[in-house]
């Protein structure tokens, strides 16, 4: 080794500082076997030079005997002449990995092959430093792996376990180690099962890993290189050609597993037998095995086998069903328990159940007790049969596949049953006249015979309509413990106690409707069924019988009113009451009834005809052409069942005419329908006639002076009187106003002041400075008096205008006349 710290600046950049050329080679001792490849490395560092270098192989027999040249990276005639023909068929050669590193590579061992292996690496150090040749001892041993599989069958049942034994074996002469693989071969691809060793680990394929760790796959090794693996309850999807490997390795320095020959050994074909080949599925009767037919009666017991034979019995797990006409009536599932899926026959209320056992190995009974006529049919018995793929796993149980499937053929149950016999007939015990009036059917059953104790009869109502209409309708029923279920279009009825279903007698039936419609009318038949009782309490239908139809129609007449009209109160005079009754009488008049009630009148007998005032059917008032102010005047009230009052208050000449009733009948059926229009009519006509003369009114106007000085107060005095006919006073009011026309200035007359019938004085704007006011002396006196009179105002002529005004009602007045006088 040489120092290098007293060296020149100039050789320190040239050499790149303090470094010494590294060669290494793989480390060794290699153990390889005769006939197998074999790979040397070769690397060097810490050089100086070029990048690429270039590396020579040597071997000797031992470390310190004569060298025989192999292969050169830069000199072709560098091998020994022995080599050249195991060079050029390329048997040995040198490859280049990198710039520093190449690999001596022989194809196949040769016992001559063993000795040292030197690797050489020419300098190109401008100082010589390190190492140039590193050594490696290579040891070749006879090829001694053995690999001797059992020969597997070629059929296995599925379910069952399946072993791949394997022996693989060495003559130990080094430290050397084996391994052995297990593969399947599916088609083109094959995929490894499991692998152990080479240093006593196990490696599975992807698609086995959780197979094995769930216990499915086991490893078994034995002595004398024997090793199994055991696949266990193989299904179809294990079909394929297994194969075994044999490997030996040797643990290089520096731990690397190498594995120096191999040598796999087909084990053979195997196929897996599906389950549904060999599953078998048979049912019979215990009292006739061979029968598929059997004949029983009601209240006996059904016992029916199952047997079930299949190829590898111990390795399936089965589940078994009973089915009854294709519904499923128990299962045994795989675990043993049992489940009763429903009631025997699925009729309502029935809950019998059968019971079922395991009697022995493929053997399952059914038991039925107390038959009934409604538990006869097919039974069929339906086996699963499951593998379970994995052991248990961290959750406590495995996965469980269904292999196969199979029905057995059916085996025919009868239930022969003497069914009773009766005969029902129906009468009609209230039959309807007219519409509105009670139906009452009565439906007796006569002849029963063969009834069992505890049985019961049952009916069914039906209703076919008039030709024309749809029909049946199911009207409703009662069941053999007294239930009603009304139809459909009957339930309201039922609901609001309009109909009623009923059972009189035991063998008696009744059905009543409250009030006969013409829907109503037509054919009525009811059906009686029998029901017998088991021991559990349910009820089962044995058979039904109809009833001859029976007709029910009645003459329906159309509905008519008759209104009569009387003059209660005479209106003699202007202002009196007018009072009149309207009485109404009906024929076929059905169901709630209710009158919409017109007051009409006319002037004359050809004049128009007006409505004064109504009442619809929901007593509700309505005016026609009436003067809104007079409605306090009219009334129209009902005054009875079928009676109507109409009265009229303060007549007055305008409302002389005649009066009546225009009456419509309305009917429903039930509360909450509308009103339907059934019948209209009119009364005869009532006349109001009075002749009104009146009183006879004169007025006069009359002055103290005749004449004035300008700025007096000027008077002058207006006077009625009454003669003939006349109102009360009370209804009597005045309306005087006061009028003037000037002797010069033409016949122009202007209003001065107006009093109206409620006293207020109502004076007329004037251009002039004199003022007056009216004022009533007694009952038929009154004065007007002019203030501050002007010489414009001297000899005017004053007219006095009277207004007579009748009081006619609580707030309605006319006019009977105007008169006028005047004073000049």
């Amino acid at each position: 080794m040489v120092n290098c710290l007293p060296t020149l600046v100039l050789a320190l950049s040239l050499v790149g500082g303090c470094s010494a050329r590294v060669v290494t080679v793989s480390p060794g001792p290699l153990i390889r076997v005769e006939g197998q490849p074999v790979s040397i490395r070769c690397n060097v560092t810490d050089y100086g030079g070029p990048r690429e270098q270039d590396f020579e192989w040597e071997m000797s027999r031992d470390a310190t005997g004569a060298k025989t040249k192999i292969i050169s990276t830069f000199d072709v005639k560098f091998s020994s002449p022995t080599l050249s023909s195991r060079i050029a068929s390329g048997d040995i050669s040198v490859v280049r990995l990198n710039d520093n590193e190449v690999e001596l590579k022989i194809a196949e061992l040769k016992s001559q092959d063993a000795g040292f292996y030197f690797c050489q690496t020419p300098s190109t150090d401008m100082i010589i430093s390190g190492n140039y040749v590193a050594q490696v001892q290579l040891t070749v041993i006879l090829n001694t792996l053995k690999v001797s599989p059992a020969t597997l069958p070629k059929v296995i049942p599925e379910g069952s376990d399946l072993t791949l034994s394997c022996n693989v074996t060495r003559e130990f002469s080094y430290p050397t180690y084996l391994s052995v693989t297990w593969s399947v071969k599916k088609g083109a691809t094959s995929e490894d099962v499991l692998m152990f060793g080479p240093q006593g680990d196990v490696s599975t394929g992807s698609t086995y890993t959780y197979r094995y760790l769930d216990g499915g796959i086991r490893l078994v090794p034995s002595r004398n290189g024997v090793f199994d693996l055991v696949i266990t309850r193989v299904t179809t999807s294990d079909d394929g050609i297994y194969q075994c490997t044999g490997a030996e390795w040797t643990h290089d320095r520096g731990g690397k597993w190498t594995k120096i020959v191999e040598s796999k050994k087909e084990m053979g074909a195997v196929s897996v037998t599906p389950s549904g080949n060999s599953l078998d599925v048979k049912a019979s009767s215990y009292s006739s095995p061979s029968s598929t037919s059997l004949l029983l009666s009601p209240g006996d017991s059904l016992t029916l086998f199952c047997n079930v034979s299949v190829d590898n019995m111990a390795a399936l797990t089965l589940e078994v069903t009973w089915l009854a006409d294709g519904r499923e009536i128990i299962t045994m599932e795989r675990s043993g328990v049992v489940i009763s899926n429903g009631t025997l026959s699925g009729a309502p209320g029935n809950h019998r159940e059968a019971n079922l056992e395991k009697t022995g190995v493929g053997e399952y009974r059914l038991g039925v007790k107390e038959l009934t006529g409604e538990d006869g049919g097919l039974y069929r018995c339906r086996v699963r049969a499951f593998v379970k793929k994995e052991g248990l796993s961290a959750g406590g149980g495995g996965r469980w596949q269904m292999t196969a499937e199979k029905s057995s053929s059916p085996v025919t149950v009868k239930v022969s049953e003497i069914k009773p016999n009766f005969t029902p007939s129906l009468r009609a015990t209230q039959k309807p006249s007219r519409t509105s009036e009670p139906i009452q059917l009565v439906c007796n059953v006569t002849d029963i015979t063969r009834l069992p104790p505890g049985g019961r009869l049952a009916v069914s109502w039906e209703h076919v309509g008039l030709p024309g209409n749809d029909g049946p309708h199911h009207i409703g029923s009662l069941d053999g413990n007294g239930n009603v279920f009304p139809g459909r279009d009957y339930d309201d009825k039922l609901k609001k106690g309009l109909m009623s279903l009923s059972r009189n007698q035991p063998n008696a039936f009744k059905l009543w409707f409250l009030s006969a419609q013409p829907s109503d009318m037509g054919q009525y038949v009811c059906i009686v069924s029998s029901w017998s009782v088991s021991s559990q309490g349910d009820l089962a239908k044995t058979s039904e019988n109809r009833s001859s139809p029976l007709t029910v129609q009645w003459d329906t007449k159309t509905p008519s009113l008759n209104v009569a009209a009387k003059r209660i109160r005479e209106a003699s005079v202007g202002g009196a009451t007018f009072e009149m009754s309207c009485t109404v009488t009906t024929e076929n008049l059905v169901g709630w009834t209710s009158y919409a009630v017109s007051i009409e009148s006319q002037d004359d007998l050809k004049s128009n005809v007006r409505t004064v005032m109504s009442l619809n059917p929901d007593n509700e008032v309505q005016y026609g052409e009436t003067d809104p102010n007079r409605r306090d005047n009219l009334v129209l009230t009902k005054s009875g069942p079928a009676e109507f009052r109409f009265r009229l208050a303060g007549v007055q000449l305008s409302d002389r005419g005649f009066y009546w009733c225009n009456v419509t009948a309305f009917t429903k059926q039930q509360l909450e329908q509308t009103w339907t229009r059934a019948a209209q009519s009119e009364s005869n006509k009532v006349k109001i006639d009075f002749q009104e003369n009146g009183p006879a009114f004169t007025i006069a106007i009359r002055s103290d002076a005749s004449s004035v000085y300008p700025w007096e107060t000027a008077k002058i005095d207006c006077s009625l009187s009454v003669s003939g006919s006349s109102p009360k006073t009370d209804d009597l009011a005045y309306e005087v106003s006061w009028f003037f026309t000037r002797l010069r200035g033409g016949q122009t007359t202007t209003r001065v002041a107006t009093l109206d019938r409620f006293g207020i004085v109502r004076k007329i704007h004037r251009n002039s400075s004199s003022d007056v006011s009216i004022e009533r002396r007694d009952t038929n006196n009154y004065q007007l008096n002019i203030y501050g009179t002007q010489d414009r105002l001297v000899k005017p002529c004053l007219s006095c205008v009277l207004g007579i005004l009748v009081f006619l009602g609580l707030s309605w007045w006319e006019e009977l006349n105007h008169l006028r006088t005047t004073w000049c």
